[in-house]
């Protein structure tokens, strides 16, 4: 049984906590949040046993004897000195992505752990989606054929946040899809915005984008195209890929059938192309929650003592330094971005 404490139980945090409560190795030993309120609807929501702290104070959680591991849901602005805090306490961290909201913590972070040889696990829960891993599967068999382009779109109306613009709230997810999906980084990032709510002064891009047009260039010259606003009452949860032998699409609002292949190709004939071998294939998956799996594999990764490939702390900086560099771009009006291997 690892003994785990869950920090911060907004939105997120209870989701956390109750795939925690629920699994059969996690014994939950404390909730920590600083509304009280917070804390006492959930000990109503989950019959919380008395036995389980409840606190306002993150300190608490030293006077707790063996305590392993923390999952962290608080606003990114406090990630780094809680993860710090927490590893250097010698305990497993699963935090809420982003890890942190600079690239140069994100990999101190990540040394530490390594130093304390304990798991530094990021919450990247789409990379566990069904739809998302069978995917990874369909790409890297070459069932798609050669690969061209890829786009995205992520789109709805608010909420609007108000510590980061869409770019920050948005463009993680589908970033973490396409280095999924194709096995890579990229190596130069675009990105254009317009502020039309949250307005600061004058001149280059100021305030908060509630639009984001996103360019990532991948060492094979693959492009990924994604569209991000929080301004658009058409709620779009889409992503594709595009090869020569057809199209893999992720529309997440498609509850029948969230990825399906499109097959087709071109025939030459003279100077014609002539479509050919066109179908449609709904692509079987296997259906479980994506945060109960990240819950798992964080406990398993714990009982092996062996990092997650998947969502690791070295996958969350790789995902904050590509975010970092796109804001760098945004602020200088779409100025094409190099960025160098981590």
């Amino acid at each position: 049984m690892i003994k785990i404490a869950v920090i911060g139980i907004g939105r997120w945090g209870v989701h956390l906590l109750r795939n925690f409560l629920a699994h059969p190795q996690v014994n939950v030993a404390a909730v920590v949040d600083p509304h009280t309120e917070r804390l006492t609807t959930v000990k109503q929501q989950f019959n919380l046993d008395d036995s389980i702290l409840l606190t306002t104070q993150w300190q608490a959680l030293k006077e707790i004897p063996d305590l392993a591991a923390v999952a962290i849901a608080t606003p990114a602005t406090t990630h780094y000195h809680l993860i710090k805090d927490a590893l250097q306490q010698r305990y497993h961290v699963l935090a809420e992505k982003p890890l942190t909201l600079d690239p140069k913590e994100c990999e101190e972070l990540c040394h530490l752990a390594e130093l304390q040889q304990l798991i530094l696990m990021v919450d990247h829960t789409y990379l566990f989606h069904p739809a998302v891993t069978a995917g990874q599967t369909v790409v890297q068999a070459g069932r798609l054929g050669d690969l061209r382009y890829g786009y995205a779109s992520r789109t709805h109306l608010g909420p609007v946040r108000q510590d980061v613009d869409a770019l920050w709230d948005l463009a993680i997810h589908d970033i973490a899809i396409f280095n999924n999906w194709l096995g890579q980084v990229p190596v130069k990032v675009q990105a254009t915005g317009t502020v039309w709510l949250q307005t600061q002064g004058s001149g280059e891009l100021n305030g908060l984008a509630d639009l984001v047009w996103v360019t990532l260039t991948y060492p094979n010259n693959f492009q990924a195209y994604i569209h991000l606003c929080w301004l658009n009452s058409d709620k779009q949860r889409r992503l594709a890929v595009v090869g020569s032998l057809g199209s893999l699409i992720f529309d997440e609002m498609s509850s029948a059938a969230p990825l399906t292949l499109l097959h087709g190709e071109f025939e030459r004939q003279g100077n014609h192309f002539i479509p050919v071998n066109q179908s449609r294939e709904v692509v079987e998956l296997n259906p479980s929650e994506p945060l109960q799996q990240v819950c798992d594999r964080f406990i398993q990764s714990i009982l092996q003592n062996q990092p997650p490939v998947v969502s690791s702390g070295w996958v969350g900086t790789e995902l904050v330094k590509i975010l970092a560099a796109l804001t760098t771009s945004l602020h200088q009006g779409g100025k094409p971005i190099f960025l160098t291997s981590i």
